[in-house]
């Protein structure tokens, strides 16, 4: 399927490595000009390498920390009419409630809802003016189904999420989308962290923590990247004009409400 998105011009954030790169990857194949960034130089650099490698597209990188209104301006700078954002950053660290005090919230929501906030704010206009726009979030499994251990990510996420449902009723009508991408264990070294928080716990080898967490998993393995970036490509192509507003699921069938 021609997804219509060639010579289109992404901004990718966090994407030198795990989800990031994979959706920058996707695109890169489907002939979109990727704008890449990452917080390490070196991270960055060899992420354009492996993607231009891949596809032989064009793939800009820019070493900008997008929790800062410097780096937003940077990121921004640099692909001045986007037609996609695909808005991502690392995640807060897994604990308990009582640990968290309020600085651990606002680091939370600076990172994971006022970041995504911004960088949408920097290129709504702009889509809108062009009759096209394509905006990907990429969130957490644990917007809908929230676990106390990851009460950060939770809290921050789910506010993104209610802030780009508002906003996608009002510029859809100008073929401008915003959908979010729920993922639950994809292979991304996020997974490696989290099997060894698991293995801690559990005193439990890794590769038993492993299996462990796949069990957790209705599909009994973890995601591929692949399978996660090109959904997201998909959401960027002409053919999803008309989805807009949506919380997609990537978890291998386990989620188990309804909506």
């Amino acid at each position: 399927m021609d997804l219509g998105i060639q010579g289109k011009k992404a901004i990718v954030c966090a994407s030198s490595k795990g989800l990031g790169k994979a959706c920058a990857l996707s695109l890169s194949k489907e002939g979109v000009h990727v704008f890449i960034n990452g917080r390490n130089e070196d991270s960055v650099a060899a992420a354009v390498q492996e993607i231009h490698s891949l596809t032989g597209g064009p793939v800009i990188g820019v070493v900008a920390d997008i929790t800062t209104e410097e780096g937003r301006a940077r990121l921004l700078e640099s692909c001045p009419e986007a037609d996609i954002l695909v808005t991502n950053n690392a995640g807060p660290t897994p604990g308990r409630f009582l640990d968290w005090a309020r600085e651990d919230y606002l680091k939370a929501f600076e990172s994971n809802m006022l970041a995504p906030v911004l960088m949408i704010r920097g290129v709504l206009a702009g889509m809108q003016q062009r009759k096209f726009g394509r905006i990907i979030n990429i969130t957490s499994a644990m917007v809908k189904t929230p676990n106390q251990h990851q009460g950060l990510s939770t809290a921050a996420r789910t506010a993104l999420t209610a802030v780009c449902k508002a906003i996608s009723k009002d510029v859809v009508a100008d073929n401008v989308t915003i959908n979010n991408l729920l993922p639950e264990r994809i292979d991304t070294g996020r997974q490696i962290q989290m099997t060894e928080r698991q293995a801690k716990i559990d005193n439990i080898s890794f590769a038993e923590a492993r299996a462990k967490l796949e069990l957790t998993i209705a599909a009994k393995r973890f995601g591929k990247t692949d399978e996660f970036g090109d959904m997201c490509a998909y959401l960027c192509s002409q053919q999803a004009s008309f989805i807009s507003g949506q919380n997609i699921q990537i978890d291998g069938g386990s989620y188990r409400g309804l909506v």
